[in-house]
């Protein structure tokens, strides 16, 4: 979207109450271009590139230095949308050292403007850490799938459970997060978090009430992912359509449909001329 103004972690949080935050899921040059242009604010490069991309059975085999190379090419794609990356697992739970020299790398090395880190009471002093370095952290809570061992279910569906959650995110935004995305929640239990923090929630299957919601692009567009679940609202159905592409493709070439002279380069006669009489072909 030309002259669109990058939004900061400052003008992030100063839209709690406001306008919806729009934030999807992406991992390269040409999905973060038609984001940026269709105005989409956020762009999370998530750990879910493990499974999208990578084909991975969890997230957990996913590296920094994995997200930083997927952060560089949405960057390029999307020079003014705020790109959030992830860290992943066992990238900031050793140490405060290991943390932001890991934050300080997805920064510097992969162009992202903040990083983002799962779990609530337990990890607030790593995110305080980080906030104090100057890096924005945007947190996570509710499912974290680094942690889910396989089990993407619905959590914070018992009272204890769903104050355990509420402590999370307060935790959170005491730490300093600057938004916090809230996962697999009750619509209700996503209505409380969001109105007992002061910065904006970010839901994804956590109900109408959150200040802005995420979504993996490719459930979005219907092209096939392991992470697709009932809450995933797919606005295309791609995947048929690029599987035909594909075949289309392998019947045209085999049957010498493709390529046709207007997808080939002629030489000129003269050239042409000269070339067959070179090689004593006249």
């Amino acid at each position: 979207m030309e002259g669109r103004t990058k939004l900061t972690a400052r003008d992030i949080v100063a839209r709690k109450g406001g306008a919806k935050l729009t934030m999807l899921a992406a991992y390269d040059y040409p999905i973060a271009r038609l984001i940026e242009s269709a105005g989409i604010e956020l762009i999370l490069v998530g750990d879910s590139l493990g499974m999208v991309v990578l084909g991975y059975e969890t997230p957990v085999p996913v590296t920094v230095d994995d997200v930083v190379y997927h952060c560089r090419a949405v960057v390029r794609g999307a020079p003014r949308t705020h790109v959030v990356a992830d860290m992943p697992y066992l990238s900031y739970h050793l140490s405060d050292e290991q943390a932001l020299a890991n934050a300080g790398r997805l920064i510097q090395e992969g162009g992202a403007d903040a990083v983002k880190l799962e779990g609530g009471r337990i990890i607030a002093p790593r995110i305080r850490r980080i906030v104090d370095a100057g890096i924005p952290v945007m947190g996570h809570i509710g499912l974290t799938p680094q942690l889910a061992g396989g089990s993407f279910g619905v959590q914070g569906q018992d009272v204890a459970s769903a104050l355990a959650i509420v402590a999370d995110a307060q935790a959170v935004a005491d730490a300093g997060a600057y938004a916090i995305v809230v996962e697999a929640i009750p619509s209700e239990l996503g209505r409380i978090v969001t109105e007992a923090v002061a910065v904006p929630t970010i839901g994804i299957a956590a109900g109408p009430d959150c200040d802005g919601q995420t979504l993996v692009s490719t459930d979005l567009l219907g092209i096939e992912s392991k992470l697709f679940l009932s809450f995933a609202k797919r606005y295309a159905d791609l995947g048929p359509t690029i599987e035909a592409a594909f075949a289309s493709y392998v019947d045209e070439v085999r049957s010498g449909v493709f390529p046709g002279p207007e997808h080939s380069f002629a030489m000129p006669e003269e050239t042409a001329q000269a070339l067959r009489s070179a090689l004593g072909s006249e």
